[in-house]
């Protein structure tokens, strides 16, 4: 197979020359220079490495690159275009949602996706929907009290 020549990331299309077997997320941090994202696991476990694939989040590091072409990309980087912090990024700001801040970035991209398809979520929801993404620091119920912010902000992605 040939080849990924072209990503569109962020509402660019970017350049790249990339084994189509290579994980996407190596493609953006190495490649692209986009190091918002975050390698945790490497696994798929942990959802540090979250980006939004067509709107729907998918873990970086164990999607391949090949089945990201042709589809838009959104990092850390994108969300907030014109320098105007998504609302998700602004909760999880005034709530103090991180520490270390290693998760922060694959959290917020889960929590605009969660509130694309559930606008006003309940909590049970927002903790259903945001399963599988770890943070180490344990700030968890920061975590929802943003999310549940942002859903008042209309934090979509």
């Amino acid at each position: 197979m040939a080849n990924i020549s072209e990503l569109d990331v962020n509402g660019t299309r970017r350049r790249i020359d990339a084994d189509p077997g290579r994980m996407l997320l190596s493609v953006l941090r190495d490649d692209l220079n986009l190091t918002g994202t975050k390698y945790g696991c490497g696994e798929g476990q942990c959802a540090a490495c979250t980006v939004l694939i067509d709107g729907q989040p998918v873990k970086a590091c164990i999607t391949r690159v090949e089945s990201a072409a042709g589809k838009r990309i959104v990092t850390i980087e994108g969300l907030a275009p014109a320098g105007k912090l998504h609302p998700v990024q602004e909760a999880f700001l005034e709530a103090d949602a991180m520490q270390c801040g290693w998760c922060t970035s694959g959290m917020i991209l889960g929590a605009a996706a969660l509130l694309g398809r559930n606008p006003n979520p309940s909590e049970a929801e927002i903790v259903s929907g945001m399963n599988g993404h770890i943070c180490r620091c344990g700030t968890y119920p920061r975590i929802v009290r943003a999310i549940q912010a942002a859903a008042r902000k209309g934090g979509r992605a």
